[in-house]
């Protein structure tokens, strides 16, 4: 990296900045939580498909979206963003905000009560990159809130993560037998095909499994201990910058399918004794 490259790369905000990031990021989840739950029609419609029929979007995906970036860019309009349902948006500062404004929208749009506004705040490796990628960010903030659950998860890098104020503490976790094990299937039909694969093969090694169906909600989960791990596959980086900074403040080891960084090719968490055992499991 030349002098001026170097001088020109991003820096993480202290301690006290970060918290006040933290902060917003908490106000504006709060706020969008407030309104896809109590603005919840008695039938919530599909308002548009992506990848598949079955990956939908509703009015409210657009509408939380919509005033998280408001929000945002009102108090840091230096900085970056990446939502789900508008896009990336370069900054200037070396900071993005990466935002899913309804986690779980099927549930939502059957009034399955496992959904959550997710926001994060990363570093960007370099300023004014097309798209930040997770294998290379640095997450600095995470707040994931659960509106219909009343829980609120929040970190820090390096300050620890917390659920509605409560310090949490990712177990090792038991043995793989002993283990009650949560992951995702995608939205394409040959992927689902290969997932339910893994699903039988890892059934009968396992305490049991649990599929909730957002993502951010699972990785929470494994920082307080509800589940011992969750894994899928085809994430998007919406769905866990923010809860991988939870779970990784927690204690719990994140890594992709090979033991690398997580991604869209791969996410596993769990405690550290337990991890290596579910990793190797996937492996076979």
């Amino acid at each position: 990296m030349t002098a001026d490259a170097a001088a020109a790369a991003p820096v993480a905000p202290d301690g006290t900045a970060l918290r006040e990031l933290l902060a917003l990021a908490e106000r504006t989840a709060r706020e969008a939580g407030a309104l896809i739950h109590d603005g919840r029609p008695s039938r919530v419609e599909v308002a548009a498909t992506k990848s598949s029929p079955t990956d939908v979007v509703t009015a409210m995906d657009t509408a939380s979206e919509a005033l998280i970036l408001e929000r945002l860019t009102a108090a840091r309009p230096q900085d970056g963003f990446l939502g789900e349902e508008t896009g990336h948006r370069a900054g200037t500062s070396g900071l993005t905000w990466v935002v899913d404004p309804i986690d779980g929208t099927v549930n939502y749009l059957y009034g399955i009560r496992a959904y959550a506004v997710s926001i994060a705040l990363v570093l960007d490796p370099v300023r004014g990159a097309s798209e930040p990628d997770p294998a290379s960010w640095q997450p600095l903030v995470g707040c994931v809130h659960d509106p219909a659950g009343a829980e609120t998860w929040t970190a820090v890098r390096g300050g620890g993560a917390h659920l509605d104020g409560r310090a949490l503490h990712a177990e090792d976790g038991p043995e793989l037998a002993g283990a009650l094990v949560a992951t995702g299937f995608g939205y394409d039909a040959a992927r689902r095909a290969e997932q339910a694969a893994v699903v039988a093969r890892l059934l009968p090694r396992v305490r049991d499994l649990r599929r909730i169906g957002t993502a951010s909600l699972d990785l929470c989960a494994v920082a307080a201990g509800r589940v011992d791990a969750y894994y899928e596959r085809g994430l998007k980086p919406w769905d866990f910058a923010a809860a991988l900074l939870v779970a990784t403040e927690a204690g719990a080891v994140v890594t992709g399918f090979t033991g690398g960084a997580p991604g869209g090719e791969g996410l596993l968490a769990a405690g550290p004794a337990l991890h290596p055992e579910v990793l190797a499991a996937l492996a076979s």
